[in-house]
């Protein structure tokens, strides 16, 4: 662990290389998966015990859903997105861009401000792990809040109570 948090950067340089399927495997376990089935407990702690993150990815065949329970890809949209998933050139090549949804429909109880806020904590405990596997597998990663949420939402067809809070790209550094 001592190893991963001292390689731990933000890179904005990425090799067009495709992840192979063992690598994103792992990589979406470790963002965000279930380590304790008997309780649906992930690997990142989450707000009041409610789910209200999901995970997409945005790559060239597409965008899909990490369903946690079953560790599946759903398949969501035909369509290339990354350049749609942040501002800066270098989303539109990269192999992967993780985008972080939140279900504002799921936290009853607090205002809109404190809906964002604790879902963008969420957002950042699943960017940070996502951060200290790259690290220690030698991908390069960068969490980027230059992303137009609600233009990127409207694209994926996000209900009204859904929303974007970071987007975060992957993929191996450019050498």
């Amino acid at each position: 662990m001592t190893t991963a948090l001292k390689l731990r950067r933000s890179t904005r340089e990425y090799s067009d290389r495709p992840l192979p399927a063992q690598i994103l495997s792992d990589l979406l376990w470790a963002a965000f998966g279930v380590n304790r089935p008997a309780s649906d407990g992930r690997t990142v702690p989450y707000w009041r015990h409610i789910m209200v993150i999901d995970v997409y990815l945005a790559m060239a065949d597409g965008v899909w859903l990490y369903e946690p329970k079953t560790h599946k890809l759903l398949p969501y949209v035909k369509e290339d997105f990354r350049a749609q998933t942040g501002l800066q050139e270098f989303v539109a090549t990269a192999p992967l861009n993780l985008v972080y949804v939140a279900h504002g429909e799921r936290m009853t109880d607090v205002t809109p401000e404190e809906r964002r806020l604790y879902a963008c904590a969420d957002a950042s405990f699943i960017g940070q792990n996502v951060y200290l596997f790259c690290a220690s597998e030698g991908l390069a990663t960068v969490f980027r809040g230059a992303v137009d949420g609600p233009k990127l939402g409207k694209a994926l067809r996000l209900p009204d109570q859904q929303f974007v809070t970071f987007a975060q790209t992957v993929g191996y550094p450019r050498a």
